[in-house]
């Protein structure tokens, strides 16, 4: 069944974005998306965006915390929020009757939060945990510890999480996390963001009026973009059973004209499918690995990419030449058209049924909107990779996938 779906934008005079894309669902994910994540904090402070996101939830308006949960899981809906290195976001799943009171619920989070210090001590508690679940986990430890080294020196090496001395410091006051909100929950670093079936202009409508009287401060800190890096190697004494390790570079930041191509190229050699070519070579050709997988990440103003595998120390060496190997064939051989279209055929299939995700879809949506002022369906932008060549995905592997531009930092 053909669905229609139609995407509407808006920047509001105070500078606050709104999309919005109409589909037939009964069922509104709405959510607020803020510029504001842990590259924008200081060192003493590291964390506080995503302690700030969790206490949020502790008090907002003349809601407890417990009525903010009620609030959303009372009518069936969910309520959710994440923290990344640039974005802080709540967002909201709701049966679409419902949507006008889940748009206040979250227009008072971001805006009215309390932090009552009896339950934001509480979730000080959850947080610790939260951090030794993660330092118990290398395979997702690894990632935060090679942002670390590919951008030493600058914030975007800080962990999301912070550490347990910096949260501690920050909870011993509210005021720490009253004036990230003053200071950086600014409207024209907002995105409001929902889908469902309901009006574009009653979206507009509810959204001006929840955000009328909201001050509208000016951004007081502007971004630096991280200075460029030489190659880099580490080892960390982990005393894990297997040898986990990651090797990779910086890469294009969103919106770069070459992004799509590195997209693609990404999903060629290590993307999330069984037939991709570093899974063939180091898994299913010798047996070497049980997880080895890309991934490309671009952010605001610039980006990475990074190969992730685990395997038996003996055999770490063996796998880092397969991986070289598989670098230079990107390099050095031009796909064939046949090889193209498969990879382009398979992309296509991957990219509708992720699209059936509903959830993500208006995350992205959100991302795009806030960084680009432009939101495209996946057929859209499926429909520019198709003006893609063998050519410009060799050109980006000769830019990116050079030993040069390889960092790589060990587990042992």
């Amino acid at each position: 069944m053909q669905i229609n779906c139609s995407t509407f934008y808006k920047i509001l005079p105070n500078g606050l974005k709104i999309v919005h894309r109409t589909t037939p669902s009964e069922v509104a994910y709405i959510g607020i998306m803020i510029g504001a994540g842990t590259r924008d904090e200081v060192s003493e402070l590291n964390g506080l965006a995503h302690y700030v996101e969790h206490t949020v939830f502790k008090g907002a308006g003349k809601r407890t915390a417990r009525q903010i949960i009620n609030s959303i899981e009372g009518i069936g809906g969910e309520i959710n929020a994440y923290t990344t290195k640039e974005e802080t976001t709540f967002y909201a799943a709701t049966p679409i009757l419902h949507y006008k009171q889940t748009l206040q619920l979250l227009f008072e989070m971001v805006t009215q939060p309390t932090f009552p210090k009896k339950e934001t001590d509480k979730e000080v508690g959850v947080i610790l945990d939260e951090i030794e679940s993660y330092e118990d986990s290398p395979a997702e430890l690894i990632y935060d510890d090679f942002e670390s080294l590919i951008f030493e020196g600058h914030p975007l090496a800080m962990p999301i999480l912070g550490t347990k001395k910096t949260l501690r410091k920050m909870s011993s006051k509210a005021d720490f996390a009253q004036q990230w909100i003053k200071t950086h929950f600014t409207l024209e670093r907002m995105v409001v963001f929902s889908q469902g079936r309901i009006d574009f202009q009653k979206v507009v409508r509810f959204v001006e009026r929840l955000f009328a009287d909201t001050a509208c401060l000016p951004i007081q800190d502007e971004r630096t973009r991280p200075c460029d890096i030489v190659q880099q190697s580490k080892t960390l004494i982990k005393r894990t059973h297997q040898a986990h390790a990651l090797v990779g570079g910086r890469a294009y930041e969103i919106g770069h004209p070459k992004q799509l191509a590195m997209y693609m190229l990404n999903n060629i050699l290590g993307g999330g499918s069984l037939n991709s070519r570093l899974n063939l070579s180091l898994r299913e050709q010798k047996g070497l690995v049980y997880t080895i997988e890309s991934q490309f990440v671009p952010l605001s103003d610039t980006g990475y990419w990074g190969i992730y595998f685990a395997t038996e120390p003996q055999q770490r060496e063996q796998c880092l030449q397969l991986i070289y190997k598989e670098l230079k064939r990107l390099r050095e051989e031009t796909m064939t058209s046949l090889q193209f279209q498969r990879a382009l055929t398979q992309l296509h299939g991957q990219m509708a049924i992720s699209a059936e995700n509903q959830e993500n879809n208006a995350l992205a949506m959100g991302k795009l909107m806030l960084y680009q002022g432009i939101a495209p369906t996946w057929e859209e932008t499926f429909e520019e990779i198709t003006k893609l060549t063998p050519i410009d995905l060799q050109d980006v592997a000769n830019e990116l996938l050079t030993e040069n531009n390889l960092s790589t930092l060990f587990y042992v």
